[in-house]
C-alpha cells in the first residue's frame, strides 16, 4: 500500500507525530506549525496504516469552519466520503448526542438551542417574575454567572452561597431559569455540553457504547477547553480510549470564558503514558517576528516550553512608533497603509489589531478620509441579525409551540396589537397552569377574554401557525409537502414579516429585506446530514440547530479587499503579510485591570494575547503606542507597554526619535530618551529642572515641534532662556 501521500512534505517533528503508534499523545504545536495538517494527515494514517474503523474515531475541534475544513482534508487523503467520522466541535458533536438520546437525556424531542442573546432576554424575565430589583440583579451578570455553573459541571444543589445573601437570589434565579428552559423545551450552549455529560453520568449502559465505539479521540485547541469540555474527554475515554491532543498553551487567551490552559498539564497527569512532541518549525512569520515572539513568551512562568524557528530568513525589522497622541497613531499607520498598498500589498493583506474595541475609532476616521476600504471584523452575525432571528423565531414556534421566547418574538414583529398589559395576563395564565404562552392564548380567546386588535392579531397568528404546522392545510396544498425554504418564506410574506420592514423608513431596510431573501436561499441550499437523517430528525429542526450553533461563531474570511480591522482576540488562527499591532501602553495593553487586580496569572494571558498578535504577522510587524490617548472623554497620559521593553532590541527599529515632551505631573509619563530601558525613563515635563553640559541647570518652560525637530525652552539660572533641540540636547532631569 502507497501510504506516501500521508507523509509527503512534513518535516521531522510532524512525521513523528502523523505516524506515532497508538497512545496518549501530547502534540505542542506553536503558533504556524500546521497544526491543522497534522491533525487531519494523523487521522487518514489511522485508518490507512492502523486499520482504525473509520466510525471508532471522534476528532473535535472549536468553529464549525475548522471542522468543514478538517472534513474536507480528511475525504481528499482517504478518497471517500467520511459521514461515519464524527469531526466537529464540542457543542455540534454534542447536540449530536442529545438529538439521538433526547429521552435518556430528558429533554423534549423538539427541543431548540436558544443563543446567548435570547438567554439573556429569558434570564430578565425570570429576574421579573421572581420580583428582584433589576438595577442591582441585572441579567448579563445572571447570564454570565449561570454559564460560569455550568461551565464548572454545576447545578443549583452543588452550589454553596454561604452566608451571601446576592448569590442566595443568583442561584433561585438559575433555578427559575431551569424549570422554564425544561418547561418550553429550551437548551443554552452551555446546558449542550452539561446535558450531554450528565447523560453519560445517569446512562452508563449508554456511555459505555461510546466508549466501545470511539476509540481513538482527537482534539484540537487544547489549551481552550474549560472544566465541562475536558471531563467530557475524560468520561469518553475510560480507561481504553486513546486522546490524541493538541494545543499551544502559549496562545491561551480566553480564561475570561472558561478556558483552563491548566487542562494541558492535567492532561499529562490524568492519562498514562503520554508522549509529548513540540512543533516549533514555523510557515507563516520571519525570523526576526518570531525572535520577539519567543522573547515576549519566555517571561512566562509555569510554561510547557518551545521555541519557534523558521527556515524562512530574519525579514525586516519590527518598526516601533511612538505618537503624540491617538490621532498622530493613525496617521503614521494610515499613512503606511497607502504606501504598502502602492507597492506590493493588497488592503485585504493587512489587519490592524488592538486590545479593546474602543480604539478602532479614530483608525476607521482616518480611513475613511482617505477613501480606503475597510472592514470591522466581529460584526453582527448574519444569524445574530435582529430580521433573521424575527424571522427564524416564527419557525421555532412551528417546530416547538411550547417556546415562550419565539411567542413573544413573533408577537410583537409586526406588531399585533397585544400590549403589555395582555402579554402579562397571558404570562401569568400560563404560569398558573404550566403551560406555554401560545397555549394559554388560545384558552383566552376561546373564552372571550381578549378583545379588540389583540384578539384579531392574536387570531391571525393562530391561523397562521396552524396551517403552517406539519400535517394541516397551506395555501400551497398540505403542510407536509413543503419544502423548508418554501414554508419558510410563506412564513415571513404571510407574517406581515416582509412587509413590516418594506415599510420602515430608515436607510437600511433594503438590507433587511433582502437579508430575509438570503435567509430563505440559505434553508433553499440546506441539506440534512445523513447522520441527522438516520437518527429521524427532521429538516426544519436540523436547519434551526445548524443557525443557532453557526450564530455563536465568528465570520467568515470571504472578505473585499478591503483593510481589516478587529481585536486581538478576533485575530486567533488568522495571518496578513502586514500587521499593524496599535495602542501598546500600560493600561490598555496590558489592560489596566491585569495590572491592578489580576496577579500574574491575569497579565501572563495579557502576555499570551501580545504573543498571538506578533505571531498573526507574515513579513511586516509595525507596533504603535501614543504618550497621550483620549478615551471616554478624558486625555490619558500613558507609559509604552511593559511589553515593548521585552523585545529584543535587535529585532526593531525605531520609526523616529523618541525624544519628545510631556505634560507636567501627568502619572507615567515619560521622555522618549535614549535608552535600552522602555519602561524606567526619567519624567520630563514643564517645570522640569533639567541640567545641560554648557549651560549649567535651569527650568524648561517650553517647548514646540515633533519629531527630530522637537524642540523645548529651558530658562537656565546663568546663561538664560535658551531654545534647543531635545533630540540632542542630552538634557540630564534633576531630582
Amino acid at each position: 500500500m502507497d501510504i506516501s501521500h500521508l507523509i509527503d512534505g512534513l518535516n521531522a517533528a510532524q512525521r513523528e507525530v502523523v505516524t506515532a503508534p497508538p497512545g496518549h499523545l501530547l502534540v505542542l504545536a506553536g503558533a504556524g506549525s500546521g497544526k491543522t495538517r497534522v491533525l487531519t494527515q494523523r487521522i487518514a494514517w489511522l485508518v490507512e496504516v492502523e486499520n482504525v474503523w473509520p466510525h471508532a474515531i471522534l476528532a473535535v475541534t472549536f468553529t464549525n469552519k475548522a471542522a468543514a475544513e478538517m472534513r474536507a482534508r480528511c475525504e481528499r487523503l482517504l478518497n471517500r466520503p467520511t459521514q461515519g467520522l464524527w469531526i466537529g466541535t464540542f457543542h455540534g458533536l454534542a447536540h449530536r448526542l442529545l438529538r439521538l438520546h433526547w429521552r435518556e437525556a430528558g429533554l423534549l424531542e423538539t427541543f431548540q438551542i436558544i443563543d446567548a442573546d435570547d438567554q439573556q432576554r429569558l434570564i430578565k424575565r425570570v429576574i421579573a417574575d421572581q420580583n428582584l430589583d433589576d438595577t442591582r440583579f441585572v441579567a448579563k451578570q445572571g447570564t454570565w454567572l449561570i454559564n460560569a455553573w455550568k461551565d464548572e459541571g454545576k447545578r443549583p444543589r452543588d452550589i454553596d452561597p454561604g452566608d451571601n445573601p446576592d448569590l442566595m437570589r443568583w442561584i433561585d434565579v438559575y433555578a427559575a431559569y431551569e424549570a422554564t428552559c425544561q418547561r418550553q423545551g429550551l437548551v443554552d450552549f452551555a446546558e449542550i455540553l452539561l446535558r450531554s455529560h450528565e447523560l453519560w453520568l445517569k446512562q452508563p449502559a449508554l456511555l459505555d457504547h461510546y466508549r466501545r465505539r470511539f476509540s481513538h479521540l482527537l482534539v484540537d485547541e487544547f489549551q481552550d477547553t474549560n472544566t465541562i469540555q475536558y471531563a467530557w474527554i475524560r468520561m469518553l475515554a475510560g480507561a481504553s480510549g486513546q486522546v490524541f491532543a493538541v494545543g499551544d498553551d502559549d496562545q491561551s487567551i480566553y480564561s475570561w470564558r472558561g478556558a483552563r490552559v491548566a487542562n494541558m498539564q492535567a492532561y499529562t497527569r490524568d492519562f498514562p503514558g503520554v508522549t509529548t512532541i513540540r512543533l516549533e518549525q514555523n510557515y507563516r512569520s520571519t525570523g526576526t517576528i518570531l525572535a520577539a515572539a519567543n522573547a515576549v513568551i519566555a517571561r512566562n512562568s509555569e510554561r510547557l516550553g518551545k521555541e519557534l524557528w523558521t527556515s524562512a530568513g530574519q525579514g525586516e525589522p519590527i518598526s516601533v512608533y511612538a505618537a503624540y497622541n491617538e490621532q498622530d497613531e493613525a496617521r503614521y499607520v494610515i499613512e503606511r497603509i497607502r504606501r504598502l498598498v502602492g507597492e506590493d500589498l493588497k488592503r485585504s493583506e493587512i489587519a490592524i489589531l488592538y486590545r479593546a474595541n474602543a480604539l478602532s475609532r479614530v483608525f476607521e476616521e482616518e480611513l475613511i478620509r482617505h477613501s480606503i476600504a475597510y472592514r470591522v471584523y466581529g460584526g453582527l452575525r448574519f444569524f445574530e441579525r435582529a430580521e433573521i432571528k424575527d424571522a427564524l423565531a416564527y419557525l421555532r414556534l412551528l417546530a416547538n409551540p411550547s417556546d415562550d421566547g419565539a411567542f413573544e418574538r413573533v408577537v410583537a414583529t409586526p406588531p399585533r396589537g397585544v400590549g403589555d398589559k395582555t402579554l402579562e395576563d397571558l404570562r401569568g395564565a400560563a404560569r398558573a397552569a404550566d403551560t406555554s404562552i401560545l397555549t394559554a392564548a388560545a384558552a383566552a380567546l376561546r373564552a372571550g377574554a381578549i378583545k379588540g386588535r389583540a384578539r384579531s392579531g392574536l387570531e391571525s397568528l393562530g391561523a397562521l401557525i396552524e396551517s403552517l404546522s406539519p400535517g394541516n392545510a397551506s395555501p400551497l396544498g398540505a403542510s407536509d409537502s413543503l419544502r423548508l425554504h418554501e414554508r419558510l418564506e410563506q412564513l415571513i410574506d404571510r407574517s406581515g414579516l416582509r412587509a413590516h420592514y418594506e415599510a420602515q423608513s430608515k436607510h437600511d431596510a433594503d438590507s433587511r429585506v433582502a437579508n430575509l431573501d438570503e435567509l430563505i436561499s440559505v434553508a433553499r441550499e440546506f441539506v440534512l446530514s445523513a447522520e441527522d437523517e438516520a437518527a429521524g430528525i427532521s429538516e426544519m429542526a436540523a436547519f434551526l440547530s445548524y443557525a443557532a450553533l453557526e450564530a455563536g461563531e465568528g465570520q467568515g474570511e470571504a472578505w473585499d479587499d478591503c483593510v481589516q480591522l478587529m481585536t486581538l482576540h478576533a485575530a486567533k488562527g488568522l495571518e496578513f503579510p502586514c500587521v499593524f499591532l496599535v495602542g501598546m501602553e500600560d493600561g490598555l495593553f496590558p489592560s489596566q485591570r491585569s495590572i491592578d487586580e489580576g496577579g500574574n496569572a491575569q497579565l501572563e494571558e495579557e502576555r499570551r494575547l501580545a504573543y498571538v498578535g506578533i505571531t498573526r504577522a507574515r513579513r511586516h510587524l509595525t507596533l504603535s503606542y501614543a504618550e497621550s490617548r483620549r478615551m471616554r472623554g478624558q486625555e490619558t497620559w500613558n507609559r509604552p507597554s511593559r511589553f515593548l521593553s521585552e523585545l529584543p532590541r535587535n529585532t526593531i527599529t525605531e520609526v523616529r526619535p523618541r525624544a519628545q515632551l510631556s505634560r507636567p505631573g501627568s502619572y507615567g509619563a515619560r521622555a522618549r530618551v535614549a535608552s535600552d530601558d522602555w519602561g524606567d525613563q526619567p519624567a520630563i515635563g514643564l517645570g522640569t529642572r533639567v541640567s545641560h553640559a554648557q549651560f549649567g541647570e535651569g527650568v524648561i518652560t517650553g517647548a514646540e515641534g515633533q519629531g527630530s525637530h522637537a524642540r523645548v525652552q529651558v530658562n537656565f539660572e546663568d546663561a538664560g532662556s535658551k531654545w534647543l533641540v531635545l533630540a540632542y540636547a542630552n538634557l540630564v532631569v534633576l531630582g
